[in-house]
This record gives C-alpha cells, structure tokens and sequence, in this order.
C-alpha cells in the first residue's frame, strides 16, 4: 500500500468530456467561420459583407454547438438514467440472478469463479447499483453524460476558434483577404491539433495534419462555390 502512494499514475481519459466538447468546437469555430469567409470573398463581397458574415456566422454557430451538444448528451443522459432506474429495479426483485450475473462478468474477464462470486458479493454489499452500472452497463464517473458541461464548452470554445479568423478579416488588405484567412486558419487549426493531442496525450504530427487537412478541404470546397456562383453564399 505504500508503494501505491508512493507512486501515484496521472491517467488523462478523465478529460475525455470537457476535451472532446473543447476540441469539437474550436475545430468547427475555425473550419466553419474560415470557410463561410473565404467562401464570400471568393464572391467578390466587400471587406465589410465579409465580416459581417463572419460575425453571423459566429453567433450563429455558437448557439447551434451549445444546442446541438445539449440535446445529444442529454439523450446519452437519458438513456443511462432510464438504463440505471431498470437496473434497481431489477436488483430490488431478483438480487440473486443480479449476483450471478455480474459475477459471470468476471468470470469472462479472467478471475476463477469462486473468486469472482466473493467479489461480486463484496462489491454488491458496499454498492450494487454502482458495480452493475460499472461492470455490466459501462457507466462509469468519467463517462458520464454531462450536457451544460458539454453545451458551454462547445459554445466557448466554437466562439474562441470562430474569431481567429474573424480577426484576420480585420487585420488583411481587402485584396489579399482570401489566402490571408486561409493560411492563418490552417496555422490555427494545426496549433487546435498539437494543443488538443498534448492535453489528450494522442500523437502531435497526427493530429495536425488530420484537422489541417479537413479544414483546408472545406475552405477549398467553399472557395470554388463563391467563384462559381460569384455572388455572396
């Protein structure tokens, strides 16, 4: 036991929530807002039709990543509740098959099954809805759904990313406009895929060259609608 404390271990999947909202929307606040501007200025729209567009286009995007991110994490969050409120009720009627059940889980994971009968005992005694919810349904601590969580970081984080390129609009000579914000914004996106891999511990070079690439095929797809069509879309 006292090695144990003398050797604590720093695991990052407890991040995996907040992470995955973060990355999620500042990704889609750079991709989204660089492609509607360049794709505008591709049409010819003045500096200032482009901003505005950019700043609508924030606004909105903002609040469709909090609402979308809320009304998905809280249907996950439906879903464990309605998964959870079953799981009582069976252990209240049949505890019996409920021991059984979650002992033959250990049992495939490896552990003899006299074994795995004391622990699924002991672990019933101290908790029976959590070791069922952990062991037989997956539902842990760190997975949890947790949808304000989720719903804010994303709106933050899509503003956050949403105004780099924002910010280029103001910064670039109108004719230049278009591979000002696109450079940039692939410069952000991979400087989003070094920051988000380290705070995941995920591989660096990988992650930057995935969200460049997606991000650069947006705006490349955006551009050629803006020239086509030569008008604001």
């Amino acid at each position: 036991m006292g090695r144990l404390r003398q050797h604590p271990e720093s695991h990052l999947i407890n991040r995996i929530g907040w992470l995955r909202a973060a990355v999620l929307g500042a990704n889609d606040g750079i991709i989204s807002t660089a492609s509607l501007i360049v794709g505008v200025a591709a049409a010819a729209a003045t500096q200032h039709d482009v901003l505005i567009a950019g700043v609508a286009g924030l606004v909105a995007g903002a609040m469709s990543m909090a609402a979308g991110e809320y009304v998905s994490v809280s249907s996950q969050s439906d879903t464990e509740q309605a998964d959870l409120t079953r799981e009582k009720r069976e252990l209240s009627e049949n505890a019996e098959f409920e021991l059984d059940e979650l002992a033959e889980i250990y049992v495939k994971r490896g552990v003899d099954r006299p074994l795995a009968r004391n622990v699924a005992q002991q672990l019933m005694a101290k908790d029976a809805l959590g070791a069922h919810a952990r062991d037989e349904l997956g539902i842990s601590e760190i997975t949890t759904a947790r949808p304000v969580q989720a719903a804010l970081t994303s709106a933050v984080m899509f503003s956050v990313g949403a105004a780099m390129p924002l910010l280029m609009v103001l910064l670039s000579p109108a004719d230049a406009l278009v591979p000002i914000v696109s450079a940039a914004s692939l410069g952000f996106l991979a400087l989003l895929g070094a920051i988000g891999a380290k705070a995941g511990g995920a591989n660096v070079p990988r992650a930057m060259a995935r969200v460049t690439f997606w991000g650069a095929l947006a705006m490349a797809f955006t551009a050629g609608i803006g020239k086509l069509f030569g008008a604001v879309v």
